[in-house]
Formats: C-alpha cells, sequence, structure tokens
C-alpha cells in the first residue's frame, strides 16, 4: 500500500470513543506513543489513525519517529503485523542506542555457525500473501494453484532452521522448490511467520528464515497456540506442518525423514509427535523412512497401532534415512506415483481420518557410507546422553554431532534424500490431479 505525501490525504471524523479523539485537533500530539498504542483497541478504525498520523506529519514538527512508523506500513499487508511494528518501533524510540538496534525488527542468531552480522540486518520476514481461511495466509503462487486445482506440494520449515547449517539450508530449500517445480506441482513451504501461519514463502522469507536458525519455535501441534499469540517465528515439524496443509487443501508433503519412537523410549517416553499426527490427519507424508538415530522397529510397531498405512517405493524394505536397510520389512510396496496417488484417493473416499506414509529410499549412488554413518550416530547418542539431552532438541543435536563426526557425509547425504523425496512427492501430486480430474 503507498501512502501519498500530498495535500489529497483528507482528515477523517473519528468517533468520540476513539483514542486518536483528543488530539484530533491538536496539530502536535503531545502523547503520540501513548495513543498509537491503544490504536488496536478500535481495530476497524486502524488505518484511518494512519492517515491521520501522516496528516499531521506533513504539516508539523512531528519528530522523525512518526514518519519511520508511517514507512514501516508499506511493506506489512496485514492489520496485526503493521500493530507489532507500530510498538516494536515507539518502545525501541525510549531506549538506548544499542538497545534500539538489537530490537530493530530484524533477526539475529547466536551460537557458533551464525551468519555474519552484516546479512542479518538486511532480512526482514515481511508478510506478501493473500488472506485465507483460518487465519492462514497464502503465497500468490500457492493460491493461484490452489484454485485453479494445480497440485501442490506441502514442504516443512524446520528442515531450513534446524536440519542443516546456514547457508546449506537455504540452498537446499531453493533447489528443493525447483525440483517440485520441474516435476509438475507447485511448492508451498509452511512456516509461522511474526504469530501468523503461511503457506507458501517467497526467496526473502526463505532466506530469513536460513538466518534465524534455531532461535525459530520449533513448531508442532502443541506450540501453534503460544507461537500466534505471541506473534513469533515458527519453523513447522513434521507434524505442524501436516495440520497447516491439511487446513489449506493439500493432500502430497515431503520431507526428509519422519520423527519416531526414541532409543530408550520404553524409559523416557519419548515418541514423536509425527507418529500420532499421522494417525489423525488425512496427510500422504512423502519421506525417507524413520531417521536412523530412532528405534526404527518400535516406530513401526507405534505406527501400526495408529492405523498409519505405510508402504515403501520400489522396495520391500522400510529405509532408515540415510541408508536403504533399517533390517524391517515394509508393510506395503508401491512401484509408481500413480499407485500412491490411487491409495491417496481411496483413503479419501473412505474418509479414514489417517495420513498415509510413503517411504522413498536414498539412491544407491548417494548413499552415505553405512558403516560410518552408523558408528557416528552411536557416538552422537552416548554424548547426547552424558549432556541431558532431551525432548525436541535430541534431534537437531544428533543431526549436527553425527554430520560432524561422519566429515560431512550425513549432510551430503541428507540434501541427496530430500531432493529425491521433492522428485517423488511432485509426481504424486500430479498423478493425484490428474486421476481427479479423469474421474
Amino acid at each position: 500500500m503507498h501512502w501519498s505525501s500530498d495535500d489529497s490525504v483528507q482528515r477523517r471524523s473519528i468517533p468520540d470513543s476513539h483514542p486518536m479523539q483528543e488530539c484530533q485537533h491538536d496539530p502536535l500530539p503531545r502523547n503520540i506513543a501513548t495513543i498509537a498504542l491503544q490504536c488496536d483497541v478500535v481495530p476497524g478504525f486502524f488505518h484511518r489513525d494512519i492517515q491521520f498520523l501522516h496528516f499531521h506529519s506533513n504539516r508539523t514538527s512531528c519528530p522523525s519517529l512518526l514518519r519511520t512508523v508511517l514507512q514501516a506500513r508499506v511493506s506489512i499487508s496485514d492489520r496485526e503485523s503493521t500493530i507489532l511494528h507500530l510498538k516494536t518501533l515507539l518502545r525501541m524510540h525510549s531506549q538506548p542506542q544499542g538497545a534500539r538496534r538489537a530490537r530493530c525488527g530484524r533477526f539475529r542468531t547466536h551460537g557458533r555457525g551464525s551468519p555474519p552480522r552484516h546479512l542479518l540486518r538486511q532480512v526482514r520476514l515481511g508478510t506478501a500473501c493473500v488472506a485465507g481461511p483460518s487465519h492462514l495466509a497464502f503465497s500468490q503462487e500457492v493460491e493461484h494453484a490452489l484454485a485453479q486445482s494445480i497440485p501442490v506440494v506441502a514442504l516443512e520449515s524446520t528442515i531450513i532452521t534446524h536440519g542443516m547449517p546456514y547457508p546449506q539450508n537455504l540452498e537446499t530449500a531453493k533447489q528443493v522448490e525447483q525440483v517440485v517445480r520441474e516435476n509438475g506441482a507447485v511448492p508451498a513451504t509452511i512456516a509461522v511467520l511474526e504469530g501468523v501461519p503461511h503457506i507458501g514463502l517467497d526467496e526473502e522469507q526463505l532466506k530469513g528464515l536460513a538466518l534465524i536458525g534455531q532461535d525459530a519455535v520449533k513448531t508442532s501441534r502443541r506450540d501453534f497456540a503460544f507461537v500466534m499469540a505471541k506473534q513469533k517465528n515458527g519453523a513447522t515439524t513434521v507434524s505442524g506442518t501436516m495440520i497447516l496443509a491439511h487446513k489449506a487443501g493439500i493432500d502430497v508433503f515431503v520431507t526428509g525423514g519422519i520423527g519416531g519412537v526414541h532409543r530408550g523410549a520404553e524409559n523416557s517416553m519419548d515418541i514423536s509427535a509425527d507418529l500420532t499426527e499421522l494417525g489423525r490427519t488425512p496427510m500422504a507424508v512423502v519421506c525417507a523412512g524413520a531417521k536412523s538415530v530412532l528405534d526404527i522397529p518400535r516406530t513401526m510397531e507405534y505406527l501400526e497401532t495408529q492405523g498409519v498405512c505405510v508402504a515403501t517405493y520400489r522396495s520391500d524394505e522400510f529405509p532408515a534415512f540415510f541408508t536403504r536397510s533399517s533390517g524391517c520389512a515394509s508393510p506395503h510396496r508401491v512401484d509408481s506415483p500413480q499407485e500412491c496417488a490411487r491409495m491417496i484417493e481411496a483413503n479419501r473416499a473412505l474418509d479414514l481420518q489417517s495420513g498415509l506414509l510413503f517411504a522413498v529410499p536414498i539412491p544407491e549412488e548417494q548413499m552415505g557410507d553405512a558403516v560410518t554413518v552408523q558408528s557416528a550416530i552411536d557416538h552422537a547418542l552416548v554424548e547426547a546422553d552424558k549432556q541431558g539431552i532431551i525432548g525436541k532438541d535430541v534431534t537437531p543435536f544428533l543431526l549436527e554431532r553425527v554430520n560432524t563426526l561422519s566429515g560431512g557425509k550425513s549432510l551430503a547425504s541428507n540434501i541427496a534424500l530430500i531432493l529425491n523425496n521433492a522428485r517423488i512427492g511432485a509426481q504424486i501430486a500430479a498423478s493425484c490431479a490428474t486421476l481427479r480430474h479423469v474421474s
């Protein structure tokens, strides 16, 4: 939205009960910060408030802060984000210079491996989207695809923030989206930005997520209420992505590997929410199996208990993420995207309200040294136990340590398998669209 600076901006009448009423005829409002912070009390008059402030900024000696606040409105599409930036800027004005820089709306990361600060200062996660149902924000590309029945593939964002270091995470995210497009579907990377669930991200938003990394909240079903209410940035896990993708009307979701039953779960009760979500959300999930740091036999048992249909793509054995072999037989086998599409349609026809898991083994030529990777996993598990790492922090820690201990072999395998999954997943989504068109 563009705000003109000429005299065409006219003063509008304001109700007596509105907080701006007290300064309507005052050429220089004395308590502008307090009044601006109250603007969200009467949402219907928010845009009128901005015009009124703009009117005064061009005719008085208002501080430069006021113009900064008005400029912040240009790049943000929804009222809630505008209020957030307005409050942040006004509160910054009363803080020391160092604190202002720390809270200027740009993103930071901490710890080893953080991106250069000059990159962080350049990145913002503004929303450029189309309003959708259930408080979702759609990118224009995804909105158009869904409206025209063009196949769409959902992609998670935790793999960007917690699965890989920068800049490999950004490069991989772009490559995955490109592979989806090359195979006849539209990619929809899903995340929560400033408290708003987004279905589809633009290039700047992808870069922002890659830069903030683990400062983003890892968001599954249990976390949505908190992340949205606090207007935080959330990277959706497998379970979180399934929920939002289903609400958006997307049937196919591609990820690297699912979570599962952790080793020692008989004592810790550490079982991923991915498994229970697969049991109650009708979504086709394409992955490279369960991560090999997990207890795969127990994971398979839990999936059976949840009523999840599991099929392996062109193999009789369930894969173990980095390797093609887990030692567990696959319940079912499929050999083409068309077979997968027919399973998805059958699941929909019966309205089973449970998911399907298509496990795609990593290509043989891109598989890491199984012995090296397994040795690294064993060492990483011992370290995690000694350091007392539990819950949702376990998997990111293990993946990072396994990559270090394997000399980078596991990261190369991780990238290869997600690209392969994206190719198969896009083909499945395209087959679903074709099948529905024919029927």
